[in-house]
């Protein structure tokens, strides 16, 4: 089992061994940000901090039938003691986060987590109403606005689904355009359907334009820069000539849009085809938007 649920477990036993939703994502978030490395990483959601990777732990321990689910509550039904199999100072800081926090209500946790970490209470339904009116203009104050029209690019390797959602949100980004040729991934969040889910979950646009994408069996061997170079030469002569209209749409989107990012795997922008794509886009008549790679 995956040490990440172990800890949900192991937070659902040390409650009682039934807990709230809301309550459950705020004692999660508490605890995840009292750990050197945090096992989950969360999103500002319509209640605040909210870690979708969690969710998907909890759903796939319900079927397992090691919990049970109901509309409010998750309830653990599995007899094993996982707070045993923890690390010794995970086992500590859960102990403390029970301690000072269990024993608040639901609205209590929310407010709580909302005055400690402001940007996560950014997006919920709930702020303004649980908090003052001078602690409601700090939570608003850690929202990015923009109008700079400015052309992004990003790559998910190396990070979680929510790092790259909060990537997205703080540079106030309005539509993700999807720039692979085959969006299927074996990393939780990045499949085509997932994505544009989890888009749609933060108000971004998701939109796929596979035809500037480079296919998989073009993917292969790549082990040196060099070896990347020569198939991004490969992909500047044969297809980014024969995408020129995919590439004025995309500069008619982020006129229309004015903060759009193209999104591709590498994390290495020298490693990825995206970097030729946007600065092919770069070279359209009238292009005069800056490019940032994030």
């Amino acid at each position: 089992m995956y040490y990440r649920r172990k800890i949900l477990l192991s937070l659902i036993q040390s409650v009682g061994g039934k807990i709230e939703k809301i309550p459950l994502q705020k004692l999660l978030f508490l605890f995840s940000q009292r750990q050197e490395i945090p096992v989950f990483d969360f999103v500002p959601y319509k209640f605040g901090c909210y870690s979708f990777t969690s969710n998907s732990d909890l759903t796939v321990m319900t079927h397992k039938g090691i919990l049970s689910e109901s509309e409010t509550a998750f309830a653990k039904i599995d007899a094993s003691d996982y707070v045993k199999q923890l690390e010794q100072n995970d086992k500590r800081m859960l102990r403390e986060i029970v301690r000072e926090y269990g024993a608040m209500s639901p609205n209590e946790l929310m407010r709580t987590t909302y005055m400690l970490h402001p940007y996560y209470a950014t997006r919920s339904e709930r702020a303004k109403r649980l908090l003052s009116e001078k602690d409601y203009e700090i939570v608003r104050s850690n929202i990015t606005r923009s109008d700079k029209t400015t052309l992004f690019t990003i790559g998910y390797e190396g990070i979680s689904l929510e790092e790259y959602l909060n990537r997205l949100i703080r540079n106030d980004i309005k539509m993700l355009v999807d720039v692979r040729n085959n969006p299927v991934s074996m990393k939780y969040g990045f499949s085509k359907s997932q994505l544009q889910k989890y888009c749609t979950c933060i108000g971004v646009e998701y939109l796929h334009l596979p035809e500037v994408g480079i296919q998989s069996e073009q993917r292969q061997n790549l082990y040196e820069q060099s070896d990347y170079n020569k198939l991004f030469t490969a992909y500047r002569k044969k297809n980014l000539p024969q995408t020129i209209a995919t590439q004025k749409r995309i500069v008619d989107l982020l006129k229309q849009y004015r903060r759009i990012v193209l999104t591709c795997f590498e994390a290495n922008i020298d490693q990825c085809h995206r970097k030729h794509l946007a600065n092919a886009v770069a070279q359209l008549p009238k292009f005069t938007f800056t490019i940032r790679h994030i």
